[in-house]
């Protein structure tokens, strides 16, 4: 990719770029390369091609500067069939999120026959023409291929994103961290009504049964509740051959609802 990456590298430290910025606060990080950092760090350290990241949770509890990241990672069990993974991401030498890492070792399916909801009929990103409205992907931030309805409408809501950068210079895109960036819009798309964006998620559960081999990542939104200003959003995740995982958010209300969704996905300024 030819557009600025999310971060640059200096020795072991992770330097944000001006496309890293989010949308509540010009010097603060989006919420995205924040999961998608701790993802990256990972799977760089952790990862292995006979293991499935079968599910990430990211809790962001402060919203991080512009300052150097460092990302800390621990092993906490390394076994034959399952590791388990810690991460912890720090701005300016403070704590501002933290990860949760299942890895699962590939085997054979059991013999029978198990339900599965079927795979969704939509067309391909390819026979949807782009959206003129830069907003809807955060005027460069990725890109969208609409398929049915759209944030804060009444019905259901369906779209393609595909990422128009790297995450960390010098580093291509893999599969588990192209999803683990994307994750995030499950918020803005589940939880924005026909008055806005009036709930801020606090983190991401990314579940994957499989890696993602295309380039883009569909949403489908399939659940949002909420009560006492607590709220959950849920979308399942496909890419172009079928399913692949769902993406689960839980938020807070907003004292001043975003009036137009598609200008943001995540990471208010925190309690």
């Amino acid at each position: 990719m030819t557009n600025l990456p999310f971060f640059t590298k200096d020795q072991d430290a992770f330097i944000p770029t001006d496309a890293a910025r989010g949308p509540w606060d010009p010097n603060s990080l989006h919420g995205r390369v924040i999961i998608g950092l701790l993802a990256f760090a990972i799977e760089q350290r952790h990862g292995a091609d006979d293991f499935v990241p079968a599910r990430l949770t990211v809790d962001m509890f402060r919203l991080p500067t512009l300052a150097p990241i460092e990302v800390k990672t621990r092993l906490v069990r390394d076994g034959l069939r399952i590791k388990v993974v810690e991460a912890d991401f720090f701005s300016g030498g403070v704590a501002m999120a933290r990860a949760s890492c299942q890895l699962l070792r590939k085997t054979e399916n059991p013999q029978g026959n198990v339900w599965s909801p079927p795979n969704w009929e939509v067309p391909a990103p390819s026979d949807i023409p782009a959206p003129t409205d830069p907003r809807l992907g955060m005027n460069g931030k990725w890109t969208t291929r609409p398929i049915t309805g759209a944030m804060g409408t009444v019905g259901p809501r369906r779209l393609w994103m595909s990422e128009v950068r790297d995450l960390v210079e010098g580093a291509a895109l893999t599969p588990f961290v192209r999803v683990a960036v994307a994750a995030d819009f499950a918020s803005p798309f589940a939880n924005a009504g026909d008055q806005g964006l009036g709930f801020i998620n606090s983190d991401v559960t990314l579940y994957l049964y499989r890696l993602p081999v295309t380039e883009w990542i569909g949403f489908e939104v399939v659940n949002h509740h909420a009560t006492s200003g607590v709220a959950i959003g849920e979308c399942w995740l496909h890419d172009e051959q079928g399913a692949i995982g769902t993406s689960t958010v839980a938020a807070l209300a907003q004292r001043n609802p975003m009036a137009n969704p598609g200008q943001r996905d995540v990471m208010p300024p925190k309690p």
